[in-house]
């Protein structure tokens, strides 16, 4: 059965600040070009090999994203939290015992198979979840969640790698095991207090019982809530109970109401299987594929201009220069998640696509071109808005071209597209710069160009709007 609110009731926008801080940790994964050089120079791995990694990571992030949509509504989002909380950190663990014993394939199946796969476990359960709780604001809510998840490339990159190396001087294998650590108390502390809202769950209905004084607020961690409790949802003038088929006040059951776990992949199943989800999966894939050809090594990238630019700049400088960049893209690609969340509650997911796969266009093809280091880093803030506003927006694009009961399937399915982008986009690059390394950044937005251009052709292909009669199916 799905995990229902049985212990006392959390006010849902506490649960949006741990499932962010949840995704703040989980999102981490973001700063991986800031140990791409290091380990390169301390263990004579070259590009491709070390962005391996990084693409393992993403690749299993998307298939355990899809497994754990469909197991999700069986095992309940706290018990999928927790155990990709462990499996993450576990990933830090082994990957420090791979950097230990100069084990490439260990460091695959460690940060990129174990820790992949924990990432994905993590990443799909805050954001369904928090949909469920926020019918009324799914775009504002799911915008926030997956924000921390852009941000927590500024957390590692400014914040946690420099203070660990230093302290720990550098010292890679510490710092990995001190990162496993750190990850495994504060994802579990986000993770534990995940839970899905009571069968038939509509917000205002809750606050207009409150008001009426037939359900009792309570509180918890310091927090008022307005979460009935699951033994009795809400009750009405005369005191019944209004059962889960019919929902609150006789109604029928709210669009968050959740398809039996038995039941959840068969009732997504056609839906999976169609031309319109094929659709948005190319689409999507194609928006992923684009940005992350620049996440893995926009601070390599950065650092040669820098150089070219003004020759003086010291090591140590550059790699700081690099650093601040990732820490600034990240704050884009989180801001992107919810602004562009927001902007698509207005003019509609579909078009928001468009306008993001427009503008990319644009700037794929002026990156192509500039020499300039600040025109450069600010034109990678744009890739990287739009790159975490597909993010943003998918969560509420499944829930409306499908149906918001499927959405906990079918959007672990779509995010199987993170997976092939994150293989795809960063081994591309990784093949340029080891093999043209003079005009490797060139041709890796050229290719970034050539992914946005068919990400837009098929957004066109796409219907803006669905009926309501269409998605009830």
């Amino acid at each position: 059965m799905s995990e229902q609110a049985t212990r006392a009731p959390i006010h849902r926008w506490f649960m949006v600040v741990m499932a962010t801080l949840l995704m703040i940790c989980l999102g981490t994964v973001y700063a991986w070009s800031y140990f791409q050089t290091p380990i390169m120079k301390a263990y004579g791995w070259n590009n491709s090999q070390v962005s391996l990694i990084f693409s393992f990571a993403i690749l299993f992030l998307g298939l355990a994203a899809a497994i754990g949509g469909v197991f999700l509504p069986r095992v309940g989002p706290r018990k999928l939290a927790v155990s990709g909380s462990v499996l993450f950190s576990i990933g830090y663990l082994v990957a420090a015992l791979a950097l230990s014993t100069r084990s490439l394939a260990l460091l695959y199946i460690g940060y990129g198979v174990i820790g992949g796969t924990g990432l994905g476990l993590g990443y799909v359960t805050p954001v369904t979840t928090i949909a469920k709780w926020f019918p009324d604001r799914k775009g504002l809510a799911t915008g926030i969640v997956v924000m921390g998840f852009g941000f927590g490339a500024l957390v590692m990159s400014k914040v946690l790698a420099p203070l660990i190396l230093g302290l720990t001087g550098n010292n890679l294998i510490t710092a990995f095991l001190l990162f496993a650590v750190i990850f495994f108390a504060l994802t579990m502390t986000g993770s534990v207090f995940l839970r899905n809202p009571p069968a038939g769950w509509n917000p205002g209905d809750a606050k207009q019982a409150i008001s009426a004084g037939t359900v009792r607020a309570t509180t918890y961690a310091g927090a008022s809530s307005l979460t009935p409790p699951a033994a009795a949802v809400l009750t009405d003038a005369r005191g019944a109970t209004p059962s889960a088929s019919t929902g609150a006040h006789g109604a029928a059951p709210s669009a968050t109401a959740a398809v039996p776990s038995t039941g959840a992949f068969r009732a997504a199943k056609n839906d999976i299987f169609s031309a319109r989800f094929l659709l948005l999966w190319c689409m999507f894939f194609c928006n992923i594929s684009a940005g992350i050809t620049v996440v893995g090594f926009q601070s390599p990238m950065y650092q040669k201009l820098l150089a070219a630019a003004n020759p003086s700049l010291t090591t140590s400088a550059l790699a700081a220069l690099g650093a601040t960049l990732i820490a600034i893209t990240s704050l884009f690609n989180g801001f992107g998640r919810f602004f562009w969340g927001a902007v698509s509650d207005r003019v509609g997911r579909i078009a928001t696509f468009r306008i993001m796969l427009g503008s990319e266009l644009v700037i794929f093809v002026a990156l192509i071109i500039t020499r300039q280091p600040i025109l450069f880093a600010a034109l990678l803030c744009w890739v990287l808005l739009c790159y975490g506003g597909g993010f943003g927006i998918m969560p509420s694009a499944v829930a409306e071209l499908f149906h918001p009961s499927k959405m906990t399937v079918i959007y672990g399915v779509v995010l199987t597209a993170w997976a092939a982008g994150g293989v795809v986009g960063p081994q591309i690059t990784a093949f340029i710069q080891d093999r043209v390394p003079q005009r490797a950044s060139s041709l890796s937005f050229i290719v970034g160009a050539c992914f946005v251009t068919l990400g837009f052709v098929v957004s066109l292909l796409l219907p803006t709007r669905v009926s309501a009669a269409h998605t009830s199916r």
